[in-house]
C-alpha cells in the first residue's frame, strides 16, 4: 500500500515522541524504585543505629537478654531513639522522633543473641541483612539486625509510587497529544507546498511544460518553488526552440531539395535542356544542402562538446588577413568597401586556427549577404586589458535593436535584411557564438555607428 509523505511524516513524529515519552517513564519509573527504595534503606539504617545503644543500656540493666523472650512490651522501649550519642543511659516512655519510623524499618528489626539465634523481633532473617553488634564492657553480647527493602511493599509507599507514575503517565501522555498535533500541523501545513511541486512534477513529466507552482514563501521550500518554475521555463522554451528548430530544419532541407527535384522533373518531360546553365543551378542548390548539413554537424557537436579544437598562440592580424583575402573579390562584386584597422604590435590569442579562420569566414560572408552594395566593412583589431578586441561593423540594412541578442539563435533572421533569398540559413552566427564561447570569450551584436550591425568580439591574451 503507498503512503503518503504527509502520513509518513506525521507517524515519524508521533512515533518518535512516543518512544521518548515510554523511555522517560521507563527510566524515571526504574531511577525513582532505585532512588526511593535506597532512601528508605537509608533511614532503615539510619533508625538500626539508633537502636544499637538502647539495647546495649538495656542489656546492661537487666544482664541478660531473658527480660525479652516473649515480651515485646520492653522490646518497643528499646526501638525508641537513644537518649544521647553515649546511650549510657536508658529511659523508657519517649516518644519517637525519627523519620524512618514512618517507613516501616523498625518493622524489619531484630535482636539476635551471641549465636546469631532471633530474639525478638523480624523473624525472616537472611543473607543480605545489615548487622550492628552491641558490645557491652568491651563484650558482643549480641547482634541488632535489619533486612533492606527490596521494593516498596508498604501501602503508604505503594501509593505514593502509583500517584508518581499517575502523574508521570499523565504529562506523558499530555506530550504524546502535544506532539501529534505539531506533527498534524507540520504534515499538513509545511509539505503542502511540498506535495504542491510533487503533484507539479508529475505533470511536467507528462509533458505539461506550463505547470507551475504558486510560491507563498520565501524559506527553503519556497526556494524549491521558484527553482521548480525556473526549470518548468526552460524545458517549455527548450521545447518550443526544438521544435521551431525542427521546423526550420525540416524547412531549410526541402526547399533545396525541391528546387532540385523540380528542375530533375524538368529535364526528365524535356521542358528543360540539360546544359551548363542547369548544372550549376543543381549544383547550387546541392551546395546549399552541403552546406546546410555540414553546419547542423558543427553545432549538434558543439552542443555535446566534441567539436574539436587545436588551440595554440596564434596572431589575430595573421588569422585575420587569409580569411579576407578570400573574400575581397567577393566583397568587390557585392560594391563594398573593405577598411581593416590592425596595430603593428601582435595580438597574441590561445586558439584554434582553423576555427578562427571559420569564425571569421562566416562573420564576412554575412556582411556580404545582407549588406547593401556601395556600403563598407571596417575591421578593427587592438587590445583591450588582458584582452583581445575584435569589431566587424558593416553598413545599412539595420537590425532592430530589441532583435539583436537574437542573432545568434540557430535559422533566426531579422526582419526584411535578412532572409532566405540572400542564401543563407541563420546557422553561421549560431556556429561563431559556439567558437567564441570554446576559445572562453564573448560575442555581441550591437548597432552598428555606420547604419548596419556591430559584431564585437572579446577573447582573452594569450
Amino acid at each position: 500500500m503507498k503512503i503518503s509523505i504527509t502520513t509518513k511524516l506525521f507517524l515519524a513524529v508521533l512515533a518518535t515522541a512516543v518512544l521518548a515519552v515510554v523511555a522517560m517513564g521507563a527510566a524515571s519509573r526504574w531511577n525513582f524504585e532505585r532512588g526511593f527504595v535506597g532512601y528508605l534503606n537509608e533511614q532503615g539504617v539510619e533508625r538500626l543505629d539508633a537502636v544499637v545503644p538502647n539495647a546495649a543500656a538495656a542489656y546492661r540493666l537487666n544482664g541478660s537478654w531473658d527480660f525479652l523472650r516473649d515480651n515485646p512490651r520492653p522490646w518497643f522501649e528499646i526501638m525508641r531513639p537513644a537518649p544521647s550519642a553515649s546511650g549510657e543511659h536508658f529511659e523508657p516512655g519517649r516518644s519517637p522522633a525519627l523519620v524512618s519510623d514512618l517507613t516501616g524499618a523498625v518493622l524489619r528489626i531484630s535482636l539476635l543473641d551471641v549465636d546469631r539465634r532471633v530474639i525478638i523481633g523480624f523473624r525472616d532473617v537472611r543473607k543480605g541483612a545489615v548487622e550492628r553488634a552491641v558490645v557491652v564492657d568491651g563484650k558482643t553480647v549480641g547482634w541488632v539486625v535489619m533486612m533492606p527493602f527490596q521494593s516498596v511493599s508498604e501501602a503508604g509507599d505503594q501509593r505514593f509510587q502509583k500517584n508518581q507514575l499517575r502523574a508521570s503517565w499523565v504529562i506523558g501522555s499530555l506530550c504524546v497529544l502535544l506532539a501529534a498535533g505539531i506533527a498534524w500541523w507540520i504534515a499538513r501545513v509545511l509539505l503542502a507546498p511540498v506535495k504542491r511541486v510533487a503533484t507539479a512534477t508529475h505533470r511536467l513529466a507528462a509533458g505539461d511544460y506550463a505547470s507551475r507552482v504558486a510560491v507563498a514563501s520565501h524559506d527553503e521550500v519556497g526556494q524549491l518553488a521558484r527553482d521548480f518554475n525556473s526549470l518548468a521555463n526552460t524545458l517549455q522554451r527548450n521545447e518550443q526552440m526544438r521544435r521551431e528548430f525542427m521546423a526550420d530544419v525540416s524547412h531549410e532541407l526541402r526547399t533545396p531539395l525541391g528546387v532540385l527535384h523540380g528542375e530533375l522533373e524538368a529535364m526528365e518531360d524535356g521542358v528543360r535542356r540539360l546544359d551548363a546553365q542547369a548544372v550549376r543551378s543543381l549544383q547550387h542548390e546541392v551546395g546549399m544542402l552541403n552546406q546546410l548539413v555540414t553546419d547542423l554537424y558543427d553545432l549538434s557537436l558543439a552542443d555535446v562538446g566534441a567539436l574539436a579544437y587545436r588551440k595554440a598562440d596564434v596572431d589575430v592580424r595573421d588569422l585575420l588577413e587569409p580569411s579576407l583575402d578570400a573574400f575581397r573579390e567577393r566583397l568587390a562584386s557585392a560594391g563594398l568597401r573593405l577598411e581593416l584597422a590592425l596595430p603593428a604590435q601582435p595580438l597574441v590569442v590561445f586558439a584554434d586556427e582553423r576555427r578562427m579562420q571559420q569564425l571569421f569566414s562566416n562573420l564576412v560572408l554575412n556582411t556580404c549577404r545582407y549588406t547593401d552594395a556601395g556600403g563598407v566593412l571596417r575591421i578593427e583589431a587592438r587590445e583591450d586589458g588582458d584582452r583581445i578586441a575584435i569589431d566587424l561593423m558593416d553598413s545599412a540594412p539595420g537590425i532592430d535593436e530589441a532583435l539583436l541578442p537574437r542573432l545568434f539563435e540557430r535559422f533566426f533572421r531579422g526582419e526584411g535584411s535578412r532572409n532566405r533569398a540572400s542564401g543563407g540559413a541563420g546557422l553561421g552566427l549560431a556556429i561563431c557564438r559556439s567558437i567564441v564561447e570554446a576559445h572562453d570569450g564573448t560575442i555581441e551584436a550591437k548597432a552598428s555607428p555606420l547604419g548596419g550591425v556591430w559584431i564585437a568580439i572579446r577573447m582573452p591574451r594569450a
